[in-house]
């Protein structure tokens, strides 16, 4: 039962969406659960959207007085501590972020996609300010990874950090693995059951990953790598011949997010990506997410859940709210900066530098020599083939083929292929995707 001596703490939310419904969900119906286990009574004062009416299905109505379409009515009540932003994009929520800090207001947000676009600047503001900026549901939904990361890591090097950060391309993957569905199909399906956007492009190609990225690769190791610079591929070339030869060969495939650092540079990078079947991230399907952390004390260490939805992301947004009210309750602020406290010794890896193994495909003439030829031109490029398979039935005058690489250099690999592609016993493109063990 509560005391009576809880400290309130009055808390705004600007943006009334999806995820907004979740949080003004929480915090009505779980208030007296919050106040039970942290001693805090989180007060919900304004809500502000351009639609306040709205229905949000939320099972009860919103108290009167609480609603309004002007984020000012936020921002600018000395009653609110805290605002949680959860407009989404760019402008306005940067405006409404920094005219928050400059009110002396805490902010939580979700958004990856300005975190990733201006983080540093906006984690500036906030010391500068002496106020808090939270935002574990920026990657991976209700996974508290970033708290993991900033807290519970923080003895650590981190070394590695990858994993299945986007719920769509994952869905969408499963179903082209396990149903054989082709990529449009599965899309239209992960759409069909709001798993995808009308317009999913941010997804399948590959840059809400890199935006998520963005944001481990600073948490990780105070690094701000500008999205531009992130190697990003998408999965909407994705053919099912291919997800089958790589099944037949022992490996699953799935879109991960990927930054190693080896204490001087840091490469970051998002594409297509075969695991072995044994691999745990193999075993992650449909919306589910599941990233790796790495440290130089810990080992490996792994997060899964649902990276995406309501009340999952809402579950994220409202744990920050209560980290922010604690340190609001004990007059503190800045207790775990996002920021390190000296800018690392790391540059960013460029791509060309990089070393994988790989599992190439291409349509070749099936005649005496043809993969001599291909081994001779891998081989002057210090190119190991681990295995050649032909897919292809006999007899047919253009098969299939499928190597597979030992580990190589990115640009010595793309160097082979484009002599490669211009022999006359090549009829096609061939298919590069990268394989990790």
């Amino acid at each position: 039962m509560p005391s009576g001596n809880e400290k309130k703490i009055g808390v705004g939310l600007i943006g009334f969406g999806t995820v907004g419904g979740g949080v003004v969900k929480l915090l009505f119906e779980n208030r007296g659960v919050i106040r039970q286990k942290t001693g805090l009574d989180l007060e919900l004062r304004k809500i502000a959207d351009r639609n306040p009416d709205a229905d949000r299905a939320l099972g009860f109505k919103v108290p009167a007085g609480i609603l309004t379409s002007s984020a000012d009515d936020v921002l600018n009540d000395p009653q609110i501590q805290i605002v949680v932003e959860l407009v989404g994009g760019i402008e306005p929520a940067k405006s409404f972020i920094l005219k928050a800090f400059s009110n002396g207001k805490s902010v939580v947000t979700a958004n990856k996609k300005l975190l990733a676009a201006y983080g540093p600047e906006l984690f500036a503001a906030a010391k500068k300010h002496n106020v808090d900026f939270f935002f574990e549901a920026s990657v991976a939904g209700g996974i508290p990874l970033l708290k993991s990361v900033r807290e519970g890591l923080v003895a650590n090097n981190i070394t590695r950090v990858f994993g299945i950060v986007n719920g769509t391309c994952n869905y969408i993957l499963t179903k082209m693995s396990e149903d054989g569905l082709d990529f449009q199909t599965a899309l239209k399906q992960a759409q069909e059951k709001g798993f995808a956007e009308a317009d999913p492009s941010f997804d399948i190609d590959g840059n809400d990953s890199a935006d998520k990225l963005a944001v481990l690769a600073f948490l990780s190791w105070g690094l701000a790598v500008p999205v531009s610079k992130i190697h990003t591929e998408g999965i909407r070339n994705v053919e099912k011949e291919d997800i089958k030869y790589a099944s037949d060969l022992g490996y699953s495939l799935k879109l991960l997010a990927i930054a190693k650092s080896d204490g001087k540079a840091v490469e970051a990078r998002v594409h297509p990506t075969l695991l072995p079947k044994t691999h745990l991230l193999s075993s992650v399907r449909n919306e589910y997410n599941a990233v790796y952390v790495e440290g130089d004390a810990v080992g490996s260490t792994v997060f899964y859940g649902k990276g995406a939805g309501r009340m999952p992301t809402a579950s994220a947004v409202v744990a920050d709210v209560v980290d922010i009210a604690r340190n609001i309750s004990r007059n503190c602020t800045g207790r775990v900066s996002p920021e390190f406290a000296q800018p690392p010794a790391l540059v960013l890896k460029p791509m060309p530098q990089v070393n994988s193994q790989y599992y190439v495909r291409m349509y070749m003439v099936d005649t005496p020599g043809t993969l001599a030829r291909v081994a001779t031109i891998f081989g002057e490029h210090e190119i190991n083939i681990d295995s050649v398979i032909q897919a292809g039935g006999r007899g047919e005058k253009i098969v299939p083929v499928v190597f597979t690489i030992h580990e190589s250099n990115e640009k010595n690999l793309s160097d082979a292929l484009a002599k490669i592609e211009r022999l006359e016993i090549v009829k096609k493109k061939p298919v590069v995707i990268r394989m990790e063990q």
